[in-house]
């Protein structure tokens, strides 16, 4: 029986201890839940600023009963300008802080400034008693300063400030004036000594005089800006002065340090790139050095490659360093400041597509040039002739080249017509094979063609620069209805000299054939069936 009691009490108890533990915990939450359930109904607004005078003092975030955050915020601004002007010189410890009715009262004496709610206290994070003390004393420097800056004694002594700043920026224009006057003076001197005609190569970019214009010019620009700058930096000072105007100066001084310090930022954030371009460049910048050298090497003969010719090593270094420029222009180009821009990426597809459209013509040469520089059908100085040009060569261009008539006619030729023309060498086949000149003449059938082949071969003898070895030679072309055509081939090395050796062998043919008693002249006849002699020579 003992021991059933003593179960039954345990059990009791038991029971009691986890009825009495719920029963506490539930009782224990409830407060911070009332709280947070307070909190989450009452409206929380965005924070609106307390400025009376100008500043702005703290925030207002919640209602008190239909008036909303902004209501407040104006309403309590209101009184503290309304008791600044009331109550005139204050006594600080005529502010005291009292509860009433839940809420927190800020008053000067019977005077309620403001009040603060347990939502104001909650979202600081602190009490109504301990807010309410923060704002009392903000609202108290704020009301004492606002009545020292609008004291009769500092308004005279912030306008004799404005007025000394106004003095001393004109006494220092004075003097900035009177610097660049003798900076100006000291200039002049300088002219013909230090200052002198600005040259390119042959070329004047700017004589003395409009040297000494062009730095005077520069010198008055950097007047001009000091003395503007000057004047824009003392605006903020003057507007600083009085607190009313306090904000004209932030705005005015962040005109020009908000400019300055994003172009800091965005150098100093730029840099990583501008070492990436500085590399890259440097790197591409060797190799092209490095070919460069090799270019000279073959171009000179030094270095010798089986099947590249040397008039090839420049051309071809031309063509390598354009094509590395290009991919180093490729790798350069997402560093660039704003390749990201769509503006900036529309104007380059704007300039390819205007360059696409407008130089048809300039690759169509370009493609030409590069074309005939490895076909190598003449070389600088070769005798050329293209169409009825005839003359050396003296430049060639990605272009055009440039060729020299014997008249000493300079003419320019689009390197897409050279490759749509037939083009002669005299030069390489004089080098190569020995270049034949040839001209002809007719003589009457009366004249055996030995003899004339005797006279003509005298010819070739007696005229200069003429080569005995190949041996010149006679072709008879033509047999026409009253004379024969005969044609002298001879062999010269000189091609340069073609004018020259046509003019000699014409002039040999006319005093030989003289000498020899034999008209140069084509007879024509007229025969009628009357047994007239005929025209054969005697055997």
């Amino acid at each position: 029986m003992n021991k059933l009691c003593i179960i039954k009490l345990i059990l009791l108890f038991s029971i009691t201890s986890l009825l009495s533990t719920t029963v506490y915990g539930q009782n224990d939450s409830l407060p911070a839940e009332h709280a947070k359930h307070s909190i989450s109904l009452r409206k929380v607004y965005d924070p609106v600023p307390i400025a009376p005078f100008h500043d702005t003092l703290f925030y207002i975030r919640t209602h008190v009963g239909s008036f909303t955050a902004k209501e407040r915020a104006k309403a309590i601004t209101d009184r503290i300008r309304n008791f600044n002007k009331e109550f005139g010189r204050i006594q600080p410890d005529s502010m005291s802080v009292f509860v009433d009715g839940g809420l927190a009262c800020i008053a000067y004496n019977d005077f309620i400034i403001m009040t603060i709610t347990e939502g104001d206290a909650q979202l600081m994070g602190k009490t109504q008693l301990t807010l309410a003390h923060d704002y009392e004393e903000i609202i108290k420097n704020a009301i004492i300063q606002h009545q020292k800056n609008t004291y009769w004694l500092n308004i005279l002594w912030r306008a004799f400030l404005v007025v000394l700043i106004v003095g001393a920026q004109y006494f220092i224009i004075k003097i900035i004036n009177f610097a660049f006057r003798k900076i100006s003076f000291r200039i002049d001197k300088l002219k013909g000594n230090v200052i002198k005609t600005i040259r390119f190569k042959s070329f004047v970019v700017l004589n003395e005089e409009k040297t000494m214009n062009f730095i005077h010019f520069l010198i008055r620009i950097l007047r001009y800006a000091i003395i503007i700058l000057m004047l824009y930096l003392s605006l903020p000072i003057i507007f600083s002065i009085f607190p009313a105007t306090r904000n004209f100066a932030t705005i005015l001084i962040g005109y020009v340090a908000t400019p300055l310090k994003a172009m800091f930022f965005s150098i100093v954030n730029y840099i990583p790139n501008l070492i990436k371009i500085i590399l890259i460049v440097y790197i591409f910048r060797y190799i092209i050095k490095g070919l460069h050298l090799v270019a000279e090497g073959i171009t000179q003969e030094r270095i010798k490659i089986k099947g590249f010719y040397p008039d090839w090593g420049r051309p071809t270094f031309n063509i390598i360093r354009v094509l590395l420029y290009a991919f180093m222009f490729i790798l350069i180009f997402p560093n660039l400041p704003g390749s990201n821009s769509p503006i900036f990426q529309g104007v380059s597809v704007f300039i390819g597509v205007i360059i696409s459209l407008g130089s048809t013509s300039v690759i169509n040469n370009i493609m030409s040039g590069l074309v005939l520089t490895y076909m190598r059908p003449f070389q600088i100085g070769d005798r050329i002739k293209i169409n009825d040009v005839v003359g050396n060569v003296v430049e060639k261009t990605p272009f055009v080249i440039r060729v020299r008539t014997p008249k000493n006619e300079e003419v320019t030729i689009p390197n897409s017509g050279i490759m749509a023309a037939q083009t002669f060498n005299y030069s390489e086949s004089a080098r190569m094979y020995k270049l034949i000149l040839h001209t002809t003449i007719t003589v009457g059938y009366d004249i055996p063609w030995r003899k004339v082949h005797e006279l003509l071969l005298n010819v070739a003898k007696q005229t200069p620069d003429v080569l005995e070895d190949p041996k010149p030679f006679i072709l008879q072309t033509a047999l026409d209805d009253f004379y024969v055509e005969y044609q002298l081939n001879v062999y010269v090395i000189d091609a340069d000299k073609m004018p020259q050796i046509y003019s000699a062998l014409r002039q040999n043919i006319q005093d030989i054939f003289r000498d020899a008693g034999i008209e140069l002249m084509s007879p024509h006849y007229r025969a009628y069936r009357d047994g007239s002699k005929p025209a054969i020579p005697a055997p």
